[in-house]
């Protein structure tokens, strides 16, 4: 790497892409820039540094693949945060009593001290594929209820993208064909309508994001996400729920705890 020199006014100059994005990580890292703060802009860093656009253009890439930035046209670069954050198996099981006023996100958060809420993006009905509708023990064309969510940190650090299938009649029964907050969770909701989910089954791997789930969650192209696939069933074995999220591996910590051997 080539070194960095001082012009006569006392910046620093720096000769490659890979001083500056050092320069800035040591920053972030040292708290000069916070989370939740914009970087200086392309036009500031290359005046203050004596660079090239490409120059910075390749730094601010860099801190963005090692998951420090986030930049776009509307926000400029911004410093991300990469506290982790611990989703328990137990989450579960400490929501499912009907009448709560938090779902398994919002507890799991509040363990940890943070402020986490689900919010809702849409409610739709649609017509069951045929790999839904095998999951869910229902006919291809079935009526379903899609929602989708995202699982954040206030107030607006989303960290979780959240695509969930209910069978029609079931989630107009537990009320999840509503665009209002659901209260409690969707498993309070559930069991309150007679339907106790009794067992989930979760597959969790790991790829590169698509471009609007990198947009969704403020990360860069080649921070890898998570995705976790859930069928949540009764006592008997019947389908209640799919569920598909994807979360930054550099954020979600999930956490089994507690298997039985």
């Amino acid at each position: 790497m080539a070194a960095t020199q001082a012009d006569p006014g006392g910046d620093v100059l720096m000769t490659s892409s890979g001083d500056l994005s050092a320069d800035l990580h040591r920053r972030i890292r040292a708290g000069e820039f916070a989370v939740g703060s914009k970087l200086p802009t392309n036009a500031e860093l290359m005046a203050t540094h004596g660079v090239s656009k490409a120059t910075v253009t390749k730094a601010i890439a860099a801190l963005a693949d090692a998951g420090l930035v986030f930049s776009s046209k509307r926000a400029g670069t911004v410093v991300r945060s990469q506290t982790p954050v611990q989703i328990p198996l137990s989450r579960y099981g400490q929501i499912l009593a009907p009448g709560g006023t938090r779902g398994p996100w919002e507890s799991a958060t509040a363990a940890q001290g943070l402020d986490g809420h689900m919010e809702l993006i849409s409610v739709e009905r649609v017509l069951a594929d045929a790999e839904t509708a095998e999951l869910l023990n229902l006919s291809e064309g079935d009526g379903l209820v899609y929602r989708v969510r995202h699982a954040l940190i206030r107030p607006a650090d989303v960290v979780q993208l959240q695509h969930a299938w209910y069978p029609a009649a079931l989630a107009e029964q537990a009320g999840l064909d509503s665009t209002g907050k659901i209260t409690g969770g969707v498993y309070g909701a559930l069991a309150a309508a007679g339907h106790r989910p009794a067992t989930a089954t979760e597959t969790v791997s790991a790829r590169m994001p698509t471009e609007a789930e990198a947009a969704q969650l403020r990360i860069g192209g080649r921070v890898a996400v998570l995705t976790l696939n859930r069928l949540t069933c009764d006592a008997a074995g019947q389908p209640l729920e799919f569920l598909s999220a994807v979360a930054p591996a550099d954020r979600l910590q999930l956490s089994y705890d507690n298997l039985p051997l």
